[in-house]
């Protein structure tokens, strides 16, 4: 049998990825072993699977049931309870999805092109690597990756895998969106160095008992565990609350922010880790189980430009026209983005210049270059997934590593150190917010971060062993996330 060059390729490719899959759970047949992954013709429906469908995992599956050129051929979740309140749904298909509870499983089957992924963040990582191992291309949720090493490490098995990964940040497929960035970087507002990003969603208390949550029936709490400790955690409820819990979430940052986090690389047109962070706030005007804070600063220092975040919890008004968005400054005006799909470009004195509109469709973006077999196709392609989860991580390392101190000392702490940010103007609207939220600072610390100091080429702390250490996470094993050197 002759081969031609892409099929020995293809061949050669999943005879190594299905090696690894093997020592990672999966299993894969020796005839598997040698066969090459589907290359779909441009006829051909894409078969795809969703992956965690109790939370945004069912607007996954509103997407692909649209889609005429996918067959949603099956549904993971470790918990039956998600499966069937979608199964509605599914009534008027010819040939319904297959659940499947363990992903393992799921990842065995040979009928499956691409999955996405819509799992607490904890999994996402070690997903989307097993798929990609399997021959199967990956849609996966924001953020990325639950750390800074998870999102490098998917980047690496794409390039080698020959992959498509695409993280969900649908901003990157809005038309609207990418004029106002195309506006941005065209210089009419001027040079532009600084972006601030703000992520103003109110947040209750999720409460605090001392028992452990309730394990739903039918859930298998292994799987649900995966990478993170098998202990089951001291809160209300097992689903959704994970987001405020460091072994499964990132706070806010990580879970609403990631979308303006990565509109604020991106419009800023830096393509690494920044060079200086530091972090401070906390979790301020009730006590619950929650361990993330529900009011942030971080402050991104990239030499030339500086990119702001903002969290807050607590009730507040817009800043800018702003509540979740990002504002742009510029030495001759400024930009805001209020939503996923708008931006607007004022002028210094304020007068409105330009407005943009305009939807997209960033699961249609997927499939796009799932068949073309190009990355750069993809809006969001891992590598800019990767650097802006990344930035949300360096940030929680250095709000993690902090220590709780007066409002007094912060400030002159702040004073103290060089950023190419406004900071003191940034912490007196912080104390301001906090204030009118009835926050007593004199009884209540802020945790204040260290300054870090990070290589954005080898995406380390030289020197700092503590926040290096950060930047990973122990693994349970058999869920390790696999390292790419050996493929």
């Amino acid at each position: 049998m002759s081969l031609n060059r892409r099929d020995f390729v293809e061949r050669a490719l999943h005879a190594a990825a299905a090696a690894l899959a093997v020592g990672s759970g999966l299993k894969v047949s020796a005839a598997e072993e040698s066969a090459p992954s589907r290359t779909p013709g441009p006829n051909d429906k894409l078969r795809v699977a969703v992956i965690g469908v109790n939370g945004q995992g069912g607007s996954h599956l509103g997407e692909w049931l649209k889609n005429p050129d996918v067959d949603l051929v099956a549904v993971c979740d470790c918990d039956p309870n998600a499966y069937q309140k979608h199964v509605g749904k599914f009534k008027d298909l010819a040939h319904p999805p297959e659940y499947v509870q363990d992903v393992r499983k799921l990842l065995e089957k040979k009928d499956i092109d691409a999955v996405s992924i819509a799992t607490p963040n904890h999994w996402h990582a070690l997903m989307a690597v097993w798929a990609m191992q399997s021959g199967k291309d990956v849609y996966v949720e924001k953020p990325c990756s639950h750390n800074v090493r998870e999102g490098r490490v998917m980047t690496q098995w794409a390039r080698k895998l020959g992959r498509m990964c695409q993280m969900g940040v649908q901003s990157r497929s809005m038309t609207g969106m990418r004029e106002t960035l195309d506006f941005v970087h065209s210089g009419k507002i001027g040079k532009v160095t600084a972006a601030r990003a703000v992520c103003y969603r109110n947040r209750a208390s999720i409460g605090l008992v001392d028992t452990p949550a309730p394990i739903p029936e039918g859930l298998d709490f292994d799987l649900w565990c995966g990478p993170a400790p098998k202990v089951v955690p001291t809160r209300k409820r097992l689903h959704y609350d994970w987001h405020w819990m460091w072994e499964y979430g990132n706070g806010d940052l990580g879970n609403q922010g990631i979308h303006q986090m990565d509109l604020a690389r991106w419009g800023l047109g830096v393509n690494e880790l920044s060079k200086g962070i530091i972090s401070y706030g906390g979790r301020f005007s009730y006590v619950d189980a929650g361990e993330t804070a529900n009011t942030q600063v971080a402050v991104h220092d990239y030499g030339n430009k500086s990119l702001v975040f903002e969290v807050r919890g607590l009730k507040t008004d817009d800043h800018k026209g702003a509540k979740v968005g990002v504002i742009f400054e510029g030495t001759d005006g400024y930009v805001v983005m209020t939503t996923y799909a708008n931006g607007i470009a004022f002028d210094k004195d304020g007068n409105k210049i330009r407005e943009f509109k305009g939807d997209g469709n960033h699961f249609a973006n997927f499939i796009s270059a799932v068949r073309s077999r190009k990355s750069t196709d993809l809006h969001a392609d891992i590598l800019e997934g990767h650097l802006s989860s990344a930035l949300c991580h360096t940030a929680n390392i250095s709000y993690r590593l902090g220590t709780k101190i007066s409002w007094a000392d912060a400030e002159k702490q702040l004073d103290s150190i060089k950023t190419t940010d406004n900071a003191k103007a940034t912490f007196e609207r912080t104390v301001a917010h906090l204030k009118a939220n009835n926050v007593d600072l004199a009884a209540e610390q802020v945790q204040f971060g260290p300054a870090l100091v990070c290589d954005p080429k080898t995406e380390t702390f030289p020197g700092n062993e503590a926040a290096n250490k950060m930047l990973t996470r122990e693994y349970r094993a058999p869920y390790v996330v696999p390292n790419a050197d050996n493929v």
